[in-house]
């Protein structure tokens, strides 16, 4: 191995370390103090209830693990968004598991509260995944309800998604395990069955000091809406538990007993390991994102046998398209090329930018695949499209409208994978966010950005000295300097993985190692949604 690996392997193992020492803290919580009153309660928290749940040593993924870091600093913070949200197995079963977390605020509903669960039910609803609610909330928090309460994308829509989910026929089973009141009352009991735990579990529209209040009755809250008054005089649940592992175990006897799903029917075979040592990956990435490397060296350490069938080689080549498994599940990749090549005509192409060709090629391949039913992984790695007179005369706009519109239009699943950079429009081509992949994780790695934060901190600096000059202050080398420090330092915390994950702009930021793991689960998930459209690119420029 030569320096430079050696060199990129510790930063990037540093990297990974600090993602873990991150999700540690994150995993305490409101903290260890509010663990301590929980389980005087009885209760066990929300993490301790979903690994109960869940297949002991089985796979799973937890989405969201960053929602909210950083935010709402002024409100004590909220960690992981106030909820836990895993996809995993019960009894066999691939589910997706969302649990408040009443150690936060009570479990109170922040606006991230919101977005992140509207994210799980996404999930269920592109995937037709079994969906449990394992219910501790005071509801919304009322300091920010004008951010959670009334909107389309607020705190309303998990309840439209219920009635949707069930139109749809996905399983969606509900435990109140706390409390559950005003319209988050409304979410056990459109749900397909509904548990509470008694002594503990609570469910009304207001709870007894409100009615009071509002209509001058004294009664207290388990009489009001207990686990006894629910289950045996209005009949609004369906399971009476003793405790928190009883609704558990109840949950698990409802889900065993569920039926086969409908398949997608994607190409599965026996999974075997990459020949080339995954963890190589760390030494292969560069510590400097403006750094070149071979983008086919990191995909041979994430696909089976590291075998890849390479689609296109010698045309377009700072985009990679081909052929692949991971985890036994046949795959088409679309990644980023990140060393300058040499086209046949002998001009130089930089890495990581997506030319005519490139983008001509990558259209074409995913066509390919939907064609196929083939799912599609894309590589992020991309600084943008190529910028300049010969790009624009060529027709770049053209070209990357084309891929964009083969990216939106793909019936396929697709699993999107921030590698390094994720700039501008390069970010829209390589399936973000905004073109609905049905998993998307970032590496510690990872930057996203509408550009670099020297480019963007250059920007600013001439935007900024030029409104100080028309004041008349006077800009020395030595201000211009630290107004530039100044700048690029808070657009570098703005294209943090971690900055991006807390506000759900990627479903987290995770370890190189687990790529194969998401991708895999995430196609299993997919795999119980069949495709029920055609791939139509609709109208594009020739």
């Amino acid at each position: 191995m030569d320096i430079n690996f050696n060199k990129n392997e510790d930063h990037n193992r540093l990297l990974a370390s600090d993602l873990r020492r991150r999700l540690a803290k994150i995993k305490l919580g409101g903290g260890e103090s509010r663990i301590k009153k929980h389980h005087e309660k009885g209760k066990l928290t929300a993490r301790e209830r979903i690994d109960y749940l869940l297949d002991e040593d089985a796979n799973s993924i937890e989405i969201g693990a960053f929602a909210g870091e950083g935010m709402y600093a002024e409100h004590g913070g909220c960690p992981s968004g106030g909820v836990v949200v895993k996809i995993g197995y019960v009894q066999g079963k691939q589910c997706i598991v969302v649990a408040n977390d009443a150690t936060v605020k009570a479990g109170a509903w922040f606006p991230i509260t919101g977005k992140k669960n509207l994210r799980a039910q996404e999930i269920a609803i592109e995937n037709k995944l079994p969906i449990i609610y394992l219910v501790d909330s005071a509801g919304v928090y009322l300091p920010m309800q004008d951010e959670i309460f009334p909107d389309k994308e607020h705190f309303g829509r998990i309840f439209r998604n219920n009635a949707v989910m069930s139109s749809m026929g996905i399983t969606q089973i509900a435990a109140v395990m706390g409390s559950c009141v005003a319209g988050g009352a409304y979410l056990p009991i459109m749900s397909d069955e509904a548990l509470i735990v008694d002594k503990t579990g609570s469910i009304f529209l207001a709870g007894s000091y409100l009615v009071k209040a509002a209509i001058g009755e004294s009664i207290d809250n388990e009489t009001l809406g207990g686990a006894t008054t629910h289950c045996e005089i209005s009949g609004v649940t369906d399971y009476k538990a003793k405790d928190d592992k009883a609704a558990l175990d109840t949950i698990k006897n409802i889900v065993d007993k569920i039926g086969d799903y409908d398949k997608a029917g994607y190409n599965r075979k026996e999974s075997k390991a990459p020949a080339k040592e995954e963890s190589d990956i760390f030494g292969i990435l560069p510590k400097a994102r403006h750094e070149q490397y071979d983008m086919l060296e990191i995909i041979e350490r994430l696909v089976d046998n590291s075998e890849f069938e390479e689609y296109k080689a010698g045309y377009g080549q700072t985009i990679i398209t081909g052929y692949a498994r991971i985890d036994g599940w046949a795959v088409g990749i679309v990644a980023n090329q990140r060393k300058i090549v040499k086209t046949k005509k002998g001009e130089m192409q930089f890495g990581g930018v997506i030319y005519s060709d490139s983008a001509d090629k990558a259209t074409r391949f995913i066509a390919n695949c939907n064609q196929k039913k083939i799912p599609l992984v894309f590589l992020q790695d991309v600084t943008g499209f190529m910028v300049g007179s010969k790009s624009e005369h060529g027709g770049i706009i053209k070209d990357g409208a084309k891929m964009v519109n083969a990216v939106s239009n793909s019936v396929v699943p697709k699993f999107t994978i921030v590698i390094g950079n994720s700039y501008g429009a390069g970010n829209y081509a390589m399936c973000g966010k905004a073109y609905d992949p049905r998993l998307i994780a970032a590496w510690p790695s990872a930057e996203l950005a509408v550009m670099s934060g020297n480019s963007a901190a250059k920007v600013l600096l001439q935007i900024e000295t030029a409104a100080l000059k028309k004041k008349g202050e006077e800009i020395t080398k030595e201000k211009e300097e630290e107004l530039f420090s100044k700048i690029k330092s808070r657009y570098d915390e703005q294209i943090s993985p971690y900055y991006a994950a807390a506000r759900i702009w990627t479903d987290g930021v995770i370890n190189p190692l687990d790529t194969r793991k998401w991708i895999s689960m995430g196609i299993e998930a997919a795999d119980h949604s069949p495709i029920e459209k055609p791939f139509n690119l609709g109208v594009i420029q020739v």
